[in-house]
């Protein structure tokens, strides 16, 4: 089976169209044709059902599509353990970081990797935990990390710190005002909720079914700056990260609420297809991640 083959078969299922991937891979629109058809043969199955206005995958091409993503990743591993060999860390490393790390936690690490190993070449894609498990096991990205919780035979998923969410306000709301506050307090409240899917949600979902909480309002916003920004101008309360918040407790903006004898603790968890495993570029960054947890 040829590299160049399977690398453009994967072109062409994820962006469906013979003259873009032509394009993205330098190629003429027959060579695809052709490495296409060589794959066919070599499976004796179709790949693809192909009409004048659209190509769609078969569902043995489905089959194909996920194993030469684990071929590739493979292949791409096996060449950054040989420039390990050679005593260079180059290459490319991708990493999917829900919102919270990828935005507050990732970027001093990023900062610091970047210094350390000037030839690696770092990618972050960030979306909400459940996306980034999907798109860890795609292999869209090399290494995920997330908050809150997940539970896949496909992936190993390991631990690297803890995080501590803090039900919050707007600085003048009334319960800015108590020292402490109680679950009674937070009965018939506004409130602003990152989305579904979110494993910051999922934190706010439970602490409303575990201590029964009435909710007057619910206002969903898919960023957590769009949630604090919401909390500061007095559109209700939310449940977010320390890290999230540093800086606006600093200038006042926000007013955290503690709940008596409550505290909210969450674990961070980087997690990757066994693929990865044992990748120097991967090593790299969750050793990283590590040492910034035990700062």
């Amino acid at each position: 089976m040829q590299y160049d083959a399977l690398k453009t078969f994967i072109t062409l299922v994820e962006v469906n169209n013979f003259t873009k991937a032509s394009e993205i891979l330098h190629i003429s629109q027959p060579s695809v044709s052709l490495h296409i058809k060589n794959l066919e043969q070599e499976f004796q199955t179709t790949l693809f059902i192909r009409s004048p206005k659209s190509v769609q995958i078969t569902p043995t091409g489905e089959i194909l599509y996920k194993r030469a993503k684990q071929m590739m990743a493979i292949a791409e591993a096996a060449r950054e353990d040989i420039l390990t060999y050679h005593h260079e860390i180059q290459g490319t490393l991708v990493i999917g970081a829900s919102f919270t790390i990828g935005e507050y936690i990732l970027p001093p690490i990023i900062a610091k990797l970047q210094q350390q190993f000037p030839q690696l070449e770092l990618q972050v894609i960030i979306g909400n935990t459940k996306e980034i498990i999907q798109y860890t096991k795609l292999l869209q990205v090399d290494i995920g990390l997330i908050e809150g919780q997940a539970h896949d035979n496909e992936l190993i998923i390991k631990p690297f710190m803890q995080d501590e969410l803090f039900i919050v306000s707007a600085s003048n709301h009334p319960l800015a005002k108590n020292p402490t506050i109680t679950v009674e307090n937070l009965q018939q409240q506004n409130w602003v909720a990152r989305e579904e899917g979110s494993g910051t949600r999922y934190y706010l979902d439970h602490l409303f079914r575990a201590n029964g909480l009435q909710v007057r309002s619910l206002l969903t916003i898919s960023s957590n700056q769009g949630v604090k920004e919401s909390v500061i101008q007095g559109l209700g309360l939310s449940l977010l990260s320390a890290s999230v918040i540093e800086r606006e407790i600093k200038n006042g903006d926000i007013k955290i609420l503690p709940l008596e004898e409550q505290h909210f603790i969450r674990t961070f968890s980087y997690l990757y297809s066994p693929t990865m495993k044992n990748k120097r570029n991967v090593d790299i960054l969750i050793e990283a991640l590590i040492n910034y947890a035990s700062a």
